[in-house]
């Protein structure tokens, strides 16, 4: 009695003192998974081995039946030791003088490989008995099986059934056949003597012995087990999944704790994405390359996304999709949608697209031509570059980048650069395709900018308004008459499933070939270009990107929403004589300053941007609001909600009428175009 109390007393003290060291099993390859938690890309552990964590319910019954039954078939119902097999095994080595038979459990074994020893012998497989006592008293059974399933060698750096699947099979465990399950239990016994790769013979033979086995104890029947013995064996170890290898880098940088990343990567599209890109590479010239990323607009979720064409080519490992390449023109939308939410513009106002000096800066557009008169809707649409400069130097550009800035895009200015200059209009700055999808995401919603992202920790990010709804309508108004590539407007061209809004855009010496559009459900970017910045002459985005960008679109599931309708302060007009005398032609600052003395802006005095206004419904002059403008020079032009009150001097009383409550716009626009808006909500009084 006091031998046994003395006996626990001490293991309990061991225990103590020496706690199991999970150490090894903790050391795991992280794994990038997609929304459906397959693998994209896993890297390996520290010490160099694929080691995936994996349980019980990664892998197949029949598996862990055929485990149990081979290695520990009473291992539900022991201690960690079994005594019938250590009797049996003590028994016929006692009468035969070798072992014939070993008495190792699954548990015995995990002590094994979480305590590798070099060694063998009675002493080893002691410590491991007791090991595997401690094992038992501390974890579940499924807890231990989930380390074996997770630690066992499979041969070279391969460990764990998971990677041991996936490297010999292609597959997750889960789905493995009555042939393969046999293979993968037999491996463990000598992995590097029955690796199928290296002695596919010795292979086969171990793999039989466990179909043998099954056979004799009638878990496996005799035509099944025949069956099992003429499949063939895997010959060669299959590369472990690289898909979206780029993002899963960057991933891994930023959760450097997490040894599963889970994503928002759609694991099927991400493969029709990867493979559209291998047949599109073929027709890029030698060291040419490509970045795509695929949203879902409402949840800003990327769906699929191309850091580059081959990972393992010179410069593969450069994520392209997040690197900061010249935009060209593909900003202008931003440009214009800031003018038309300042009330200096509208699509159908009028500009000039002629020689025009900003200084000592000359601009001139693509093609070397002058259109002349053209309306703002057009100059987007044939992404004319003076009337885009136009539109910036109204904006201001060091406004405009703030703006961008705000909004969570990273921008990058060329060196030397004091401010940013009216330049940026033609892609004067550096911008990521990621980014840059992350714009035309908010233009698609409305103008609320919110980052893209792919995993569930950014998906709360904070958003940011660019420009009001209105303006984000008119420009994609705009984009969505965008004209299509060179032969896409016949045939499929013509059988379109959804309606696109998009703009393309190549940076200066033809380095950087853009294309960025989207529908109602989806957003999608295209880069194309060299990883070095080397020119590629004569490649534009309408040519290279664009017919990428539609490609990748027909790939997409149908669109489930509708298009938005217009804004309730949207100004909808079917000509330009239909627009406030303000709006119908656009003049530059510069020439509207010539000889003029300096007047502040105007301001709408009341109502306030945010008020809150009661109305008094019981006596119709008090129900009426009187608005008040300071600064500026009129007449003054008033737009309640898009409707255009009419053009007033600046001391004469201007009052309306609320449709009744809810939030308004109100804007006003002098003399000179340019323009103040607030925001207020009309309340009855009770």
């Amino acid at each position: 009695m006091l031998a046994s109390i003395g006996t626990a007393a001490a293991l309990a003290a061991a225990d103590r003192i020496s706690p199991p060291d999970l150490s090894r099993a903790r050391d795991l390859s992280v794994e990038v998974r997609d929304s459906d938690g397959n693998l994209l890309r896993a890297f390996l552990a520290n010490d160099g081995t694929w080691r995936l964590l994996t349980r019980m319910n990664d892998v197949s019954t029949r598996y862990i039946a055929t485990l149990k039954s081979y290695e520990d078939k009473r291992f539900d119902s022991h201690f960690g030791v079994d005594p019938k097999a250590a009797a049996r095994a003590f028994y016929q080595y006692a009468s035969s003088g070798r072992v014939r038979s070993g008495a190792s459990t699954l548990t015995m074994q995990v002590a094994r490989l979480l305590y590798p020893q070099r060694k063998r012998g009675l002493v080893t497989k002691m410590a491991q008995a007791l090991r595997a006592v401690q094992l038992e008293a501390h974890y579940s059974k499924s807890e231990i099986l989930d380390l074996y399933l997770t630690l066992a060698p499979f041969g070279g750096n391969i460990e764990g059934v998971r990677a041991a699947s996936l490297v010999y099979f292609g597959k997750e465990p889960k789905a493995l056949t009555a042939a393969e399950a046999a293979l993968l239990v037999a491996l463990p016994q000598a992995p590097e003597r029955v690796r199928p790769d290296r002695n596919p013979q010795f292979a086969a033979a171990a793999r039989d012995k466990v179909l043998a086995r099954l056979e004799a104890r009638g878990e496996l029947a005799e035509d099944e087990a025949a069956e099992v013995r003429r499949t063939t064996l895997p010959l060669s170890r299959i590369p472990m999944p690289l898909n979206a290898p780029q993002m899963a880098e960057r991933l891994r940088s930023n959760f450097p704790r997490q040894s599963i990343i889970n994503t928002s990567i759609d694991g099927t599209l991400q493969k029709a994405v990867a493979n559209l890109v291998s047949r599109e590479a073929a027709f890029l010239e030698d060291g040419a390359s490509m970045a795509i990323v695929v949203a879902k607009t409402d949840t800003r979720e990327i769906k699929a996304e191309i850091g580059g064409v081959d990972y393992w080519a010179p410069a593969g490992q450069i994520d392209l999709a997040s690197a900061l390449r010249s935009p060209g023109s593909a900003l202008k939308p931003f440009i214009y949608g800031l003018a038309f939410d300042d009330l200096s513009l509208h699509p159908e106002t009028l500009m000039q697209d002629s020689p025009s000096k900003f200084g000592d800066y000359t601009p001139k557009n693509f093609d070397g031509d002058f259109r002349g008169t053209v309306s703002a809707r057009d100059a987007l649409r044939m992404s004319l570059n003076v009337p885009a400069v136009m539109a910036l130097e109204r904006v201001g550009p060091l406004r405009f980048t703030l703006e961008l800035q705000h909004a969570g895009v990273d921008l990058a200015f060329p060196a030397g650069d004091s401010a940013p200059s009216l330049p940026i209009a033609l892609g004067g700055l550096g911008i990521s395709l990621r980014d840059l999808t992350t714009l035309y995401a908010g233009l698609a919603v409305g103008g609320e900018v919110r980052p893209l992202h792919e995993t569930k920790s950014a998906a709360d990010a904070r958003s940011y308004r660019l420009m009001g709804p209105a303006a984000a309508f008119y420009v994609r108004d705009i984009l969505s008459g965008s004209a299509l590539p060179d032969g896409w407007a016949m045939g499929q061209g013509l059988k379109r499933r959804r309606s696109i809004a998009f703009k393309t855009g190549t940076s200066y010496g033809y380095r950087d070939a853009w294309a960025v559009g989207f529908s109602n459900d989806y957003t999608v970017g295209i880069w194309v270009g060299r990883a070095d910045g080397a020119p590629r002459a004569d490649r534009i985005g309408r040519e290279d990107a664009a017919p990428i960008l539609l490609k990748v679109f027909d790939l997409l599931p149908t669109d489930e929403k509708a298009a938005p309708p217009p804004p309730a302060d949207a100004i909808i007009v079917r000509s330009n004589d239909a627009l406030p005398p303000v709006l119908r032609v656009f003049s530059r600052t510069a020439d509207r300053a010539v000889g003029v003395v300096r007047i502040r802006p105007p301001e709408i005095v009341f109502p306030p941007d945010g008020a809150v206004v009661s109305l008094d419904t019981k006596n119709d002059s008090q129900a009426k609001v009187v608005l008040k403008p300071e600064g500026g020079k009129g007449p003054f032009t008033w737009i309640v909600n898009g409707a255009v009150l009419g053009r007033f001097e600046r001391f004469e009383a201007v009052a309306f009428m609320p449709d009744g409550e809810g939030l308004t716009r109100i804007s006003v626009i002098d003399a000179d175009g340019r323009s103040a808006s607030s925001r207020v909500v009309f309340k009855k009084s009770r």
